[in-house]
Parts: structure tokens; C-alpha cells; sequence
């Protein structure tokens, strides 16, 4: 039985010898040598029971078979090349990327960006999946999670999204109610256990009142006046701008950062082409500072 790879091998040999107008040259074009050739076209027609080429000392021609299996083979070698370019993003990139991210990077980042993302690549759509929990890319079918805090060793793939400074921030009418904010109770925690330490206590479980699962919840508590929330600076910005949050213990996280990741399955050079330029363009329009 022939396989599919030797059935397109001996298409394309004898494609070339009816481009070419012989048998010498397309081995030469080919890299064969012409016995070999020869070869190639008498066991293709011994498949297919018919012969394709009246040959001569001096030239060939089809017959009437092998001009129709000549327009179909050229067809065929056509749609295999696009397939090939569309497989490797040579054509523009296609099909459905799913992305898992923490709602705080979502609304303060990559909602920003994503209106450009979509003009620029039409062929793309986008399964966004918000939650700040890890989550297993290839049990969850996810492309692409964007994470915070350092990588563990693992098989997957990191490119930075850079890193932000965590804070420690609380409206002004819930400063005003406290005598010591850093004594203060009712701090906004997770419902989960972070890599990093959010507050600066050991008996941070009795100092959080209420626990969040995820950033932009802490972060709407927080502005509720609820009490007091340690968040990545980004998603902060404009409240701090704007006088709706404040800083507390300023001198206490002015060197604290965390970095941010795009996390993917590798390698980078196997990567649709789909997946490769969203994460091309996080790298470039996605970071967190």
C-alpha cells in the first residue's frame, strides 16, 4: 500500500516532468538522477492502471489521462502549499485563542488593548476566561495565562509582561475612622494562598476580615471604604490619581514588586500562529508597570 507521503512524492515527480518537458530535466531539477525518475513515473501509473505519458527518444506527451490527472494533481499540490502557509502563519493567522487572566489584568489592561488586537488580526477571536487561581493550561484548554508572581519550575514558557509594585491602599473615609491604620482590623485578603505575603503580619488570617477571590473584588471592597487592600499599583493608578484610594505604609512596599507572565506551552517555534502573535502583542502593548 502507498502512503499518503509517497502518493504526493510521486505527484510532484511527475508534475515537474510535464512542467519541464522530459525526464532529465526535472531530475536535475528535482536532485535525482534519471532512472530514478523513470521509476518514480512507471510505478504511478502501475497504481493507477493507466498510462500517463506517451514517451519518445525525443519528447513526451500526455495522454488524455495523464492531462487529467495532470490539472488535478497541480490543484492538489496547490491546496497542500496553502495549507502548509496557513498551518505556519505565513497567510494571516487564524481560529480562536483562549485566554486565561486574573479579572484585574482584564479590566485594567487588557481591555485597553484588545479592540487594536482584534483590528489588526480579523481572523482571530478570543475566549477570555477570568479568574485569579492557577489553572492547568492543558487540562483547562487554555492557550495562554497570564499570571502574577514568580515562576516555579515547570515545563511551561514565560515571556515577561514586566512587574508592578504592590501597595497598600484604603479611602480617605476609611483613614479618617482609624486612630492606627497599621493596627487597624477589617483588611481585604484572599480567599486562597499566594506565593507572596499580602500583609506584613504573621496573624494576617485574624487581620483579614473579609476575603476576596480575586484582586478587582478586593479592589471594589477597598473603594466600598470596607477596609484596607494590598493590590498591584496598575490596578490602582487612576483611584490613587483621582483621590477616590491613598496610600498607606508607603515606605513599606516602595520595593516590593511583583512580575507578571504570559505563561504558554512550548516550544515558542512550534507555536500557532494564532497564539504566537497574541503573545507578541502583549508583550509589546500588555505590560504592567
Amino acid at each position: 500500500m502507498t502512503r499518503g507521503s509517497d502518493r504526493l512524492k510521486e505527484m510532484e515527480v511527475f508534475v515537474k516532468v510535464v512542467e519541464l518537458d522530459g525526464l532529465a530535466p526535472a531530475a536535475r531539477a528535482l536532485g535525482f538522477v534519471p532512472s530514478a525518475v523513470s521509476r518514480t513515473i512507471g510505478r504511478l501509473e502501475t497504481r493507477l492502471g493507466t498510462r500517463l505519458l506517451r514517451r519518445s527518444t525525443r519528447r513526451l506527451a500526455l495522454t488524455d489521462e495523464g492531462e487529467r490527472f495532470y490539472r488535478r494533481a497541480v490543484a492538489i499540490q496547490a491546496e497542500v502549499a496553502t495549507a502548509e502557509r496557513e498551518a505556519g502563519g505565513a497567510s494571516s493567522p487564524m481560529g480562536r485563542v483562549r485566554i486565561n487572566s486574573s479579572a484585574s489584568y482584564v479590566t485594567h489592561v487588557l481591555r485597553h488593548i484588545v479592540p487594536a488586537f482584534l483590528d489588526i488580526y480579523p481572523g482571530i477571536a478570543l475566549d477570555i476566561i477570568q479568574t485569579d487561581s492557577v489553572t492547568d493550561l492543558i487540562s483547562d484548554a487554555n492557550d495562554i495565562a497570564v499570571r502574577a508572581g514568580p515562576m516555579p519550575d515547570s515545563e511551561l514558557i514565560a515571556r515577561s509582561l514586566g512587574e508592578t509594585t504592590i501597595v497598600t491602599v484604603a479611602t480617605p473615609a476609611w483613614i479618617e475612622r482609624q486612630v492606627d491604620a497599621g493596627s487597624a482590623t477589617g483588611q481585604i485578603g484572599f480567599t486562597y494562598r499566594r506565593v507572596a505575603e499580602l500583609w506584613f503580619s504573621s496573624t494576617e488570617s485574624e487581620r483579614e476580615r473579609i476575603r476576596v477571590s480575586d484582586g478587582e473584588g478586593m479592589r471594589q471592597l477597598a473603594l466600598a471604604s470596607v477596609g484596607p487592600a494590598r493590590l498591584a499599583y496598575f490596578t490602582v493608578r487612576d483611584d490613587l490619581q483621582s483621590g477616590r484610594l491613598r496610600l498607606l505604609c508607603p515606605e513599606d512596599t516602595a520595593e516590593e514588586r511583583e512580575p507578571f507572565h504570559a505563561v504558554f506551552l512550548g516550544p515558542p517555534r512550534n507555536l500557532p500562529a494564532r497564539i504566537r502573535v497574541m503573545l507578541d502583542y502583549l508583550g509589546e502593548h500588555g505590560r504592567v508597570s
